[in-house]
Parts: C-alpha cells; structure tokens; sequence
C-alpha cells in the first residue's frame, strides 16, 4: 500500500506539524520529508530561578534594610546553588551511546533525539526512549516508575516488533505526537526501511516508551533510541512550579504592617503640623538678630514641609520591623529542622524520617481546620492478602494454605442449599481465570535473592516447596489474587514468548497462547485478556470493579453474586468480580482486526481502542468475585480521634466504592456506631421515580434541615468543636452526585447547592467522598478552601492521584508509602506513616505557631517602644528631628541587642510540654483560627507598647528635672537623656521576653543575659575610644558618666521593674487559676478569654 494512502487511513495531515519525526541513530533514509528541528538540541535540564526575592517596606533606613537583603541574598543563593548542583549531578551522569556501532562513554546532557541509548540493570533512564532491544528472550523490560507517577510496582514493556539483532544496520524513522505531560498517553509509529522494499509500519504505544527518571529493573541490558530530550520530556513537563501558598500569619504581618504605617505617616504628619504651628509664632522660628523677612519664610513653603514631612518619616521609620522579615525567614528555616531530626518520625522499615519540603508554612500545622486524606496507602497499608473468593454465589474461605479446595465451601445468600459448593468445573473455570487474567510476571529464583524489596508482595510463603517464587506486577492487587489461585492449586508459573503457563490441581502443566491483552484503565475499570487453550478454543477472561462488570452480564448471574461483593464490601474488603466469554474464530478474527487497525491510528488511539474493548467485553458469563484486604495504618484509628479532638474535621476522599470506604472509616471512629449517615449517592437520587436534579435538590434541603437547622447551637468559644454535640452526623457523597450537584450548581441555582452542601458538611464530624477521579479530589479541596471563613485545609496521601489536591489544599502532607514518590515530590511535608501526623499537628504545629506570633507581636511591640520616646522628644526640641538615640543605636538595636533573644525563643520555645499535647488534642483549639494575631491581642501588645514607651521618657525626664546629676554638679547633656532611655529601653524588651519563656535551655541563658552583657559592652568600647572615621562622636564616655551617678542607677532599676510591673502582677494572677492557666497564658497574651472554659474541660481528654 503506498505510504500516502496509509497517511490518509490514519487521519494523518501529510503536511502536519503536530507530529515529530526522529532518525533513529542519524542515519540518512529514504524519506523525503523534512525534519523539523526539536526545540531543546540537547538533554540538559535547567531548575535553578536565580532571583532574590527580598522584602520591601514603603520606608527603610540604610543599614538595616542592608543587612535584610543580604541575608534574604545568601539564603536564596544558597537555596538556588543546590539546584544547580542537582542539575549537574543530573547533566553530568554517565551514559553510553551507540555511534557507527561503537558503544561511546557519553554525559546525559549531550544526549540528542535519535541517539540509541544503552542502559543496564538498576539504571535510570537519562531521557524518553523507544525500547528498540531487550537482553530478555521474550522482548520485554521491566520498569519502577516510583519517581514519576508514585507506583512502586514493576511495570512490563516492550521491544518494538521485527528489529532484528543488528542496530548498526537499522534504518527507520519515528513518527510521534510532540512533547506532552501525559505520562500514560504515547501515540507514535515507527518506519523501518530495508533494502528497497515498501517501509514496513509498526505502532508505538505507551508499552514501548521508557520514561526519563523510571528505573531498570531485572533486565541486565536495553537499547532505545531517544525521542524526548531535556525540558521537553515527559518528566520534566510535570514538574510544575508549586503555586505560592502564603500563611495565615504573613497575612497578619502584612494588617498589622498596615496599621504601623498608618502610625508612622501620623506621627510624620503631626509633627510636621505642629512645627509650622509653633513658628508661626513670633520669635519661635529664628532669633530676635537673624529674623528672616516674609518673603523669605513664603519662598518654598510647601517644598520646605514635604522636605520636613520626609525627614520626620526617616527619623521614624525605625517602627516599621524591617529585621523582624529575616528573624521570620531564619525562625522558619532553621525550625524545619526540628522536624527533620525528630526521632519519632524516623521509621526503621524504610529507614527514612520526615521531610520538609516548604519551611514557609511551619506555623499554618498549627491552623489546620480540615484534613483532606486519601484511604488506600493512606489510611490503609496498600499490603494486600487474599481473603476469600465467591464461585457462582458460594464463598470459599481460606483456612489453612495446605490444604486443597475441599471443605472450604461455605453457603453465601438465597443459593441452593442442597448443592454445597460449586462445581468442579466452575471452580477450575474461575482458578484459572485469576492464574491467566493479569500482568503478573514470574522473577527467576536465581534474582530472589537480596531483592524482596523490588518484588512486591516478596516472596511466596504460603507453599515453601521447590515452586517457591517471587512475583513482579504493575499493582499488589494482582500478585494477591495469584497467590490466592496458589492456595486453591493452581499456580503460575509465568509467560514465555507470548506463552502462559500454569500448574493445575492434578500437578499438570497447562499452556495458553496469550493472543491481546485488553489494559485495565481507571474509567473502564477492568482488564481483560484473549488467550488459545491447547484444544484451539479462544477465549476472554475479564476481571473488573463491580459497577464495571454487572452491566455486562447476564443479570440472573449478577445476584448470585451481589450479595457476595456487597457483604465484603461492608466488612471493608477490596472486591473485583471475574467474568469469561468464549470467542468463536469469527468474532476472535474480527476482534484482532479492529484492535491492530485502532493500535496503528496515530490519532484518537485510544478513543479507538476504548471502543474496540467495549465491543468485545459484552455479553459475558459471570463466574465470582474475590475480596482481598488491605490493612489499616498502624495507630490510624487512635490518629484520626485525635484529629476530631482537636476540633479538626476530617474528610476521606477515595476512589474506593462506598460500602469498603464506609467500613475503612469505621474501623478509623470517624464514624461512630451512634453516627447517623446522610448519603447523597447515585442510589439515594435515583429513588422514588424522580429526576437525579430534583430529587438532588430534595436530598439537600432535607439533610440541611436535620444537620443544621434543627441541630443545637454550638457554645461561643467551641467554635470548632462539633464533637460534644449530642447528634453526630456523617455524609457521604460520591464522584457521579458531585459532578451533577457542581453542573447544576453552574447552570440554574450558581451557589445554592454549594452552600447547601457546604453547610451541611460542616455540621458533620466526619465526610467520605467515594468514587472520587483525582480532579474531582482537587475540586472538593478548593471548594472548602473557598468557602466561608476561609478555613485551613491539608490534603494527605501517598500516590499519583493524590497530588492535584496536595498541591490545592494550603499544607500538603506526602506519605513515603508503597505507591512512590510522586505524591512526596510535589508536598509540602513528607512523613513516613499516617501515624504521624498527630505529633506533626498537635505538637509541632501547635508549638510553631505559638512561637513565630509572639515573635511577631513582640517585634512590632519592642519597635513601638523603641520610637515613641523619638517622636515624643520631637516635642521637647522644637520639631527640629533631633534624634534622641545615637546613629549606633539606631542602626544595632534590631540586628544585634534585640534579635537574637527573640530568635531562640521562636525555635526552642515550649509554652505547654509536647506530651501534655499529645496528650490533650483540645490545646489545639486554643491557637486556633489564628487566636494569638487576632486584633485583640494586637492591642494588648500595642497598648503594653505605648504605655512602657511613656514611662520611659517621662521617668527619665522627671530625673532630669535637675540636670545636676553627678557628685561633682556636672550637668548631664540630651545624648545621657537618650542613653539613659534605650538603656531602659533595652532592659525591659529582654526582660519581658525572659518572663514569657516557659522552656529554658543554655541556649535561651546564652542570648538573653549575653545580648545585654554585650550592650553594656559595645556601650563602654564605643564611647570609650575617639574614632577617627567618625565626624561628630556624640557618646564619648557619655554611656561612664551615666553609670557614674547614682540617681541613673535608680531611675534605671525603677523604670525597668514599673515597666514589667502589669506582666508581674498577670503572672501572679495566672498562678492563682490553677497549672493549667499558667500554661497556656503566654498563647494568647490578655484575652485568653477562654481560661474559665479551660478550667471547666481541662480534664484528662479534654471534651471528646
């Protein structure tokens, strides 16, 4: 057939762009079509951003704003030079590439399409291949794709057809769609030209791409040829930047930031106004003998008091925290280590510990309202065991793995009772079903050993026997139900060239030509294989989800069996359902016609395939149905009632069918055996008779009456506590009734149905979202996300299908689980098992967030005091900017008196021990809705402020009522005045922060009690040496005479015990309410309105 018309067959534009063509090994071909250039020449991967993001402030001064940018600078040059250090690890691996048939020592990154690759055993592959040759006698390879898609399973693929041996002879072109992110989507065809015969044409699929960054695993050598290089991989197309997630307290930072602007442009005004109020009188502006003339004052006016209005602004603009960013960025990335080297999130199986992937979001652990959580690998183990099987409607139990199918019948539902099991024949029927209707393959004994870790389910233990082998499988539901056919007697023993072979109960060996195998894929939800028994019969044995396979059988089959699938469903079981149909030679002939011609198409190849399945897989005979379970995480369920003690909503979203996910979630006590359950489900809408809309809309408001308008009030202060209700409620609600409730909510009613559902959850204490696609995980996130309030939320999981809500919910938490790492890379957090989350929240996110706001309030305090005494000495020296502190002072009092006190105390500060929140998941709700930045206890802090910067200046101006302060009459001058205010000054802000320090460690001794031995240090050297680098030295033994009058050293004492005197007496008044108050009362300074609520359920569990 000419190569046009076969263009022309397969909706292929001869003049196409879309398409990319590769020259396998640069051979020159016999094709006259241009080749378009790729974008990238080469495999070279680029991740590093080079770009300093710094903070900035409408006013800055010099020095500090420095000092902020620099370490902002070396902190993200840091960051950015380990990228570049991974780039080049990546860029400079070793690989070796096939040129004029010579095998050359190569580096990844000069990698070029249409180089043939070698790769052997355990290697990664260095960019996107077509496997041209395996060293397996079958033509296969098989992959890990941990890395890229989070499963952990081997995976099998294939070496394209009719190659031969020879590569240096091979001369064949590729044709293949562009570079796309779709891991699972390849659609290509490859050329091959020999002599000068017609090309023969050979589909390429998904099975014969290997992907960049998947793994080689028990097959000792490969050869592909590159088609994806560098930044156009499949790889490197999915890895997005995460969107910028800022914290609840940046948001604070920036409203207080706000409210000191505000301060600071007042303060500039009034000062500005006064000034040219008070010389507007005679006499106040110049002296009697240099008294400018009219003229001479209107000339300029108004420049003259904008110049003013700035000066005054600069002499300020010390209030604005500029350090306070840094301190943050430090307390932030210094405090992510603390998780990093907990010992209790080490887990001695993968020998790995918690990761922090954004040390940003810290303190947001300590915030979460909802937790997001995936159920299998998440909840579960994603270890699965074989159960028990039913065979046309009658159960079969393992009780002991010796023993044979005899005597493990047991009667399951309205079957007949005389016949106690099923036939022999149905029973063989459906063994060999589970021993051919997979892609399970065999590891050879000589690779068992050291290698159960890359097998999943490792080896067999069931028949210690000289059959004894190991199993590799893209999924452990399938190696499961292998060894489940072991146990009943029918073993397999693996596939050779296209040949299965199995060991039945009577020890004969059994072989079946494997003719196509029909992919399982997440919207069919079933696999199904075409296989040639050795008397010529063909036949398809398909196994599926049980709303996959019902509609395509006899339906006096299907409730036979339902009642099977649906008790093991409710006992929290995975079920999957076996079915068979026997192909006459002209529906087989028909059926691998259609499936070559759809395999060749270039477009829509798997919309074509899909259809050809659909075709095939009808009419078939039901024979049973397995159940295999997957385990809960270890302390799941204890973590889980944590979570709801501390007030945080939990919601499972899952793939899962509804009855194995509503068991999951009673073994967890998210629902409680009093929980009453409001199901919106397909099953629920299409009652009575009605239409799915109006029945939705019916379903919604009658549950929205029972779980909100007649449920009682919740108690001011509990806000989040839904738990000591006297009705619980649970919801549940799957893929299909979202999906209509969202369409309807766009078309008719835009945001009742939202609200509705939203209400309503919130009123539940726990939502299990079913038969939810990966979008649909993302949008149920969002949805929340956005809702009221805009609650805290953290999405947890451990595979693929995870990531899209880990990347939309506020914190993503990765769990290094048995589905790779997928889920980890694109989290915030990675733990290794669910059990930690309760440490990670309640104590590590409790703590974080206690200690960066203090850290923030106590800097915009300290700053308050520190310039009030500036602006009220304005008032004293005629509005003239006259500083009150020295340019030093000015400059050290953020970057040296004061920052690292209050650095130690944001890392290492316990205000209530770790075990005592662990203990009490309802401390939790105390920091809750961001308590301790809300605008009550910024005034606390800001009225503190403001009254200990009063009683600075006026204390040492009442002192200075007789200037005349030494032995000698010596008078003391306005630099002593402001020496004397900052070392008060100084003093308190320490001081204050040692009062508040519940957890003492040398470390907290060390910067406290230092940082004021190192003022009174730097205070003595700068005053006591003459600079020559400096003009005007102002404290010249200023700082010696002060501490050289005993009325200084009173004033000192007394303005620093006036100044704590409100905390001291808070501190006495704490005590006296019993050890509990006393513990929390540095959370929320002042308010803690909520200590008598604390005294009346300060009980052992708190309320639950």
């Amino acid at each position: 057939m000419p190569r046009k018309t076969l263009k022309c067959l397969f909706g292929v534009d001869e003049g196409s762009r879309a398409n990319r063509k590769v020259v396998v090994g640069h051979r020159p071909c016999p094709s006259n079509e241009e080749i378009i250039p790729p974008k990238f020449c080469d495999n070279r991967i680029v991740s590093s951003k080079v770009i300093v993001d710094t903070p900035t402030s409408p006013v800055t001064s010099g020095l500090p704003l420095f000092f902020v940018i620099t370490v902002t600078a070396i902190k993200q040059g840091y960051e950015d030079w380990l990228r570049h250090k991974a780039d080049n690890e990546v860029n400079k691996y070793k690989v070796t590439v096939l040129e004029d048939g010579k095998a050359i020592q190569s580096e990844s990154e000069k990698i070029k399409v249409g180089d043939i690759v070698k790769v052997e055993e355990n290697e990664t592959f260095p960019c996107d291949l077509i496997l041209l040759q395996s060293h397996r006698d079958d033509g296969t390879c098989f992959v890990t794709t941990a890395s890229l898609d989070g499963e952990s399973n081997h995976k099998t693929h294939y070496t394209v057809p009719n190659i031969g041996s020879d590569l240096e002879s091979l001369t064949a072109t590729i044709e293949c769609e562009q570079p796309q992110s779709d891991l699972y989507k390849f659609v290509g065809r490859m050329d091959i030209y020999k002599d000068s015969q017609e090309p023969i044409f050979r589909s390429l699929g998904p099975e014969n791409l290997l992907l960049k960054g998947a793994t080689l695993k028990n097959t000792k050598v490969i050869y592909g040829v590159a088609v994806y290089t560098g930044m156009e991989t499949k790889m490197a197309l999915n890895y997005q930047g995460k969107s910028q997630k800022r914290s609840a307290v940046e948001k604070s930072i920036n409203a207080f930031l706000l409210i000191y602007l505000f301060i600071l442009v007042s303060k500039a005004l009034v000062c500005t106004t006064l000034k040219y109020v008070w010389q507007s009188k005679p006499g106040q502006d110049e002296p009697w003998y240099n008294e400018k003339t009219q003229r001479e004052k209107d000339t300029n006016l108004y420049l003259k008091m904008f110049t003013d209005f700035l000066s005054f602004m600069v002499l300020f603009n010390f209030i604005i925290p500029v350090s306070m960013y840094v301190t943050v960025e430090m307390q932030k990335f210094l405090g992510s280590f603390f998780i990093a080297w907990d010992k209790d999130f080490f887990d001695p199986e993968i020998k790995e510990g918690a990761l922090v992937n954004t040390s940003d979001l810290n303190e947001e652990l300590g915030q979460v309202e909802y937790v997001f959580t995936d159920k299998t690998g998440t909840l579960t183990q994603n270890n699965m065991e074989f159960i028990e099987c039913c065979i046309d409607g009658f159960q079969y139990k393992h009780r002991d793995a010796r023993d044979e199918l005899d005597g493990f019948c047991d009667t399951d539902g309205p079957v007949n009772k005389v016949q106690q099991k099923a036939g022999r024949e149905k029973e063989e029927l459906f063994l060999r079903a589970l021993c051919l209707c997979h892609t399970v393959q065999v590891k050879e004994s000589a690779e068992q050993d050291g290698l159960t870790d890359q097998v999943d389910g490792s080896i067999l233990d069931e028949t210690p026997s000289p059959e004894e082998r190991g199993f590799i499988a893209s999924s452990p539901d399938e190696i499961a139900l292998v060894k489940g056919a072991m146990r009943y007697g029918f073993t397999f023993l693996g596939l050779e060239s296209k040949t299965l072979k199995i060991l039945n109960r009577s020890k004969e060996v059994e072989m079946y030509e494997l003719l196509h195998v029909l992919n399982f894929d997440p919207v069919r939800r079933r696999m199904s294989v075409i296989v040639r028994n050795g008397s010529g019969e063909t036949v398809l044995y398909c196994k599926g989800a049980d709303s996959s396979i019902f509609p395509r059988v006899k339906r006096e089959e299907v409730e036979r069996i339902r009642l099977h699938v649906e008790r093991n469903a409710t006992e929290g079981y995975r079920t999957l359902c076996v079915a068979y149909k026997r192909l006459s030679p002209e529906e087989y002939a028909q059926v691998d016609e259609d499936l070559k011609e759809a395999r060749l198409a270039l477009q829509d190849r798997e919309e074509k395939l899909t259809a050809v399945y659909n075709q095939v897989e009808t009419e078939m005979d039901l024979i049973g149905a397995t159940a295999v379970e997957d385990r809960l995480q270890e302390e799941a369920a204890e973590t889980m009632e944590a979570l709801q003690g501390a007030g945080i909503k939990v919601w499972v979203l899952t793939g899962d069918k509804m009855e194995t996910a509503k068991s999951t979630c009673y073994a967890c006590r998210l629902f409680q055996r009093n929980t009453e359950l409001l199901e919106l489900t397909l099953r629920t809408l299409e009652a009575r008779g009605r239409s799915r809309e109006e029945r939705l809309h019916e379903l919604l408001l009658e549950y929205h009456k029972k779980a909100v308008q007649d449920a009682p009030p919740v108690k001011a202060g509990i806000t989040r506590s839904w738990s000591g209700a006297n009705h619980d409620y649970g919801f549940i609600i799957d893929g299909a009734s979202l999906s209509l409730m969202l369409s309807s909510s766009s078309e008719s009613k835009p945001s009742l149905y939202e609200s509705l559902f939203l209400q309503i959850c919130q009123n539940c204490t726990a939502v299990l979202c079913c038969r939810m696609a990966p979008l649909q995980k993302a949008q149920i996130v969002k949805m929340v996300k956005n809702s009221k309030g805009s609650p805290i939320t953290l999405s947890i999981g451990d595979g693929a299908n995870d990531v899209s809500m880990i990347l939309e919910a506020h914190v993503g938490i990765g769990i290094k689980g048995k589905e790779g790492r997928q889920a980890v890379r694109n989290s915030d957090y990675a733990i290794p098992k669910l059990k930690h989350l309760k440490k990670l929240l309640l104590a590590h996110g409790h703590l974080y967030y206690v200690r960066i706001a203090h850290l923030v309030q106590y800097f915009f305090y300290k700053n308050l005091c520190f310039i009030l005494p500036q602006f009220l000495y304005q008032f004293f020296c005629g509005y003239s900017q006259q500083p009150l502190y020295d340019a030093a002072y000015l400059t050290m009092y953020n970057i040296c008196f004061t920052s690292m006190p209050i650095l130690a105390y944001s890392l290492l500060e316990q205000h209530i021990g770790i075990e005592d929140l662990l203990d009490n998941a309802t401390l939790y709700r105390d920091v809750a809705k961001n308590a301790m930045l809300q605008w009550l206890p910024f005034l606390y802090w800001t009225l503190l402020g403001v009254f200990q910067g009063l009683l600075f200046f006026f204390g040492v101006r009442y002192l200075f009522s007789n200037p005349a302060l030494q032995d000698n009459g010596q008078v003391f001058g306005n630099w002593s005045y402001g020496t004397i205010v900052f070392t008060v000054l100084v003093f308190t802000v320490t001081l204050k922060l040692a009062m508040d320090t519940r957890h003492w460690t040398w470390i907290n001794h060390f910067v406290i009690w230092g940082s004021l031995a190192f003022y009174v240090f730097f205070s003595f050297f700068w005053g006591g040496i003459i600079w020559p680098f400096i003009r005007h030295q102002r404290l010249y033994f200023v700082f010696a005479n002060m501490l050289g009058s005993v009325s200084a050293w009173l004033v000192i004492i007394l303005l620093i015990l006036l100044s704590l005197l409100p905390e001291i007496l808070l501190a006495v008044f704490r005590k006296n309410h019993g050890s509990h108050a006393r513990q929390t009362s540095t959370v929320t300074p002042l308010t803690y309105k909520h200590l008598s609520e604390h005294d009346r359920q300060s009980g052992p569990n708190g309320q639950h």
